[in-house]
């Protein structure tokens, strides 16, 4: 808000990138004609976003082709919104084959239930997104300053609740797609059309949002969702009979924030009230209209809604949210929230059908010699008759299985080997990495080739302690953006520089407290040293079902954070 007298703030660089780009079509269609380089330009490159893919480059590759002085090895990264995870066997086929055809041969599984294509090189960008689209998937808002992939609880078996929750998901995706022609002229048609028309984005206006936006929709007693990590979550109420009876509405959550900037931090979300189902969508757009109206369009590290909600108060907000509505949001119902991880192993759903739940380390498949993950799969997608479903843990259950078609899922998961993860330890099942070097480009350190390694490590101290099988949460991220969130870990690692990470301890396991600072840029073994006495002193002094970031708290180690500006504290 502007005060009387004081200068309008000047905007930031992407808000005129957005302005100019005629809804999102910029010079995208002329950089991809461009055969002199494997890039596109800086300002087509913010636009991409949107449509779900980023420009990359190899960065273990760019010292010596610069000795070289040859450009860098462009490629891209294809993000596929999955709306609430769920994917059927024809379409896994689908975007397996083109991992191999069109991409870097493996595919990654994102904590935003979604799939991710590395290493698409500047030729086959169209054609991949083309063919996605065929699949009755796309990439449409799985990036850029919009609404992304909304989340929804992936384990079917806990509630008769799903299925109701989840078409609510869709819905409220598909309600929140932009809606400009751009996306199909581009990937689909390949030529922008003639009409003078306009396009009419009803939601979210020319310029769209200030930062990006993230919805998840959970089903207590479980929180895989993380849903006071989201701009907006809805907490699933059943009724006194087992039946829907509505959501929780939670809003200003985030993780990001800026190493040495105090003022960026993460954020849990706060409840503010209760709504029926019918009103999950309209409370929706009136929340992202909001902050339309209200982030921060100069400074895109204080664009999110956290901030917006943090500079004028979680009260105006309400107040204005009401407002909109035109009624006001009933008192919050009761819930409890146990845990965030995955269910891994076969459980059976109230209807009957089967599901079981696969660890993925850090969501990459690839096949290899001693599990050929991706091959297994395929064979299974080609008999399924149920759907897979990615969590965002980055892990996959396979939903809704037959009773007669069990027994040879269960052949091919023995052939494939795709349930010998289940039996490691319980530190590396609750572990989560992004993907950071080499292709990201805001990496300080590295991420998802890094982290199995340090468990490996940190394993022989578990041992020590006979806590090999407890459940503690692991997560690291090669930069503060947080897209593996870390700040809800129990133990979160946080790129500082290579080679060297923040150590942050004492989140609870279910996914509602932050976790905070314990040490500051430290090597592998410095981090190995830190945390052994620590699993030594949990193992012993424990209270009876005490959590291991519960203990940190309670042992001094360091302070609860329940309020993301108390994070620096």
């Amino acid at each position: 808000m502007i005060s009387e007298g004081e200068a309008p703030k000047k905007l930031s660089k992407n808000e005129s990138i957005k302005e100019g780009s005629h809804f999102l079509r910029g010079t995208i269609l002329e950089g991809l004609a461009d055969s002199s380089t494997g890039a596109i330009s800086a300002d087509d490159a913010q636009l991409t976003k949107f449509h779900g893919t980023y420009l990359q480059d190899d960065r273990d590759l760019r010292r010596e082709l610069l000795k070289q002085k040859q450009e860098k090895a462009f490629s891209f990264m294809i993000r596929v919104r999955v709306p609430g995870g769920v994917c059927t066997p024809k379409q896994w086929i689908a975007i397996d084959e083109l991992a191999d055809s069109h991409a870097n041969g493996t595919l990654k599984l994102t904590t935003r239930q979604a799939f991710q294509f590395h290493g698409v090189i500047k030729g086959k960008l169209r054609p991949t997104i083309k063919a996605i689209n065929e699949t009755l998937l796309d990439t449409l808002a799985a990036c850029g300053d919009v609404n992304r992939n909304v989340l929804c609880n992936p384990n079917p078996h806990l509630s008769q609740l799903h299925g109701e929750v989840f078409e609510i998901t869709k819905a409220i995706s598909d309600h929140l797609s932009p809606q400009t022609r751009a996306y199909h002229e581009i990937w689909i048609d390949g030529e922008l059309s003639e009409t003078t028309e306009e396009d009419v984005e009803p939601i979210y206006g020319k310029t769209y949002l200030p930062r990006k936006f993230k919805i998840s929709v959970a089903i207590p007693p479980t929180n895989e969702v993380d849903t006071f990590s989201q701009d907006l979550g809805y907490i699933a109420i059943a009724d006194d009979e087992g039946q829907l009876a509505g959501f929780n509405v939670t809003v200003g959550g985030g993780l990001g924030m800026t190493h040495n900037k105090m003022e960026t931090y993460p954020r849990i979300a706060d409840v503010i009230g209760f709504c029926t189902p019918e009103q999950v969508l309209q409370v929706a757009e009136e929340v992202v209209q909001i902050q339309r109206d209200n982030g921060d369009r100069s400074e895109r590290r204080h664009a999110r809604l956290k901030y917006t909600i943090e500079d004028r108060g979680i009260d105006w907000f309400t107040k204005e949210l009401h407002k909109r509505l035109g009624w006001n949001l009933q008192p919050e119902r009761p819930y409890t929230f146990t845990t965030s991880s995955d269910r891994y192993g076969w459980s059976q759903g109230h209807d009957s059908k089967w599901h079981i739940g696969l660890f993925i380390q850090n969501g990459r498949l690839k096949d290899t010699p001693e599990q050929p993950f991706r091959k297994g799969l395929r064979e299974i997608a080609g008999i399924l008759d149920g759907e897979f479903r990615l969590t965002p843990n980055q892990n996959l259950v396979i939903a809704n299985v037959s009773t007669e078609s069990k027994p040879r899922i269960q052949s091919l998961l023995d052939e494939y080997k795709l349930t010998d993860s289940q039996s490691q330890s319980g530190l590396r099942l609750n572990s989560l990495a992004c993907v950071a070097m080499p292709t990201c480009g805001l990496a300080l350190a590295e991420g998802e080739r890094y982290l199995p390694d340090l468990i490996t490590a940190l394993e022989d101290s578990l041992d020590e302690a006979g806590l090999r099988d407890d459940s503690i949460s692991i997560r690291m991220t090669g930069c503060p953006n947080s897209c593996a969130r870390p700040s809800l870990a129990e133990i979160g690692l946080v790129g500082k520089a290579p080679g060297k990470y923040n150590l942050y301890l004492g989140a609870k396991l279910n996914g509602t407290r932050l976790n905070k600072l314990y040490r500051e840029a430290i090597t592998h073994d410095e981090i190995i040293d830190a945390l052994r006495p620590i699993f030594h002193d949990y193992s012993k002094n424990r209270l009876e079902g005490e959590e291991f970031g519960d203990f940190c708290v309670r042992s001094g180690l360091v302070k609860a954070t329940t309020k993301g500006p108390d994070f620096h504290d």
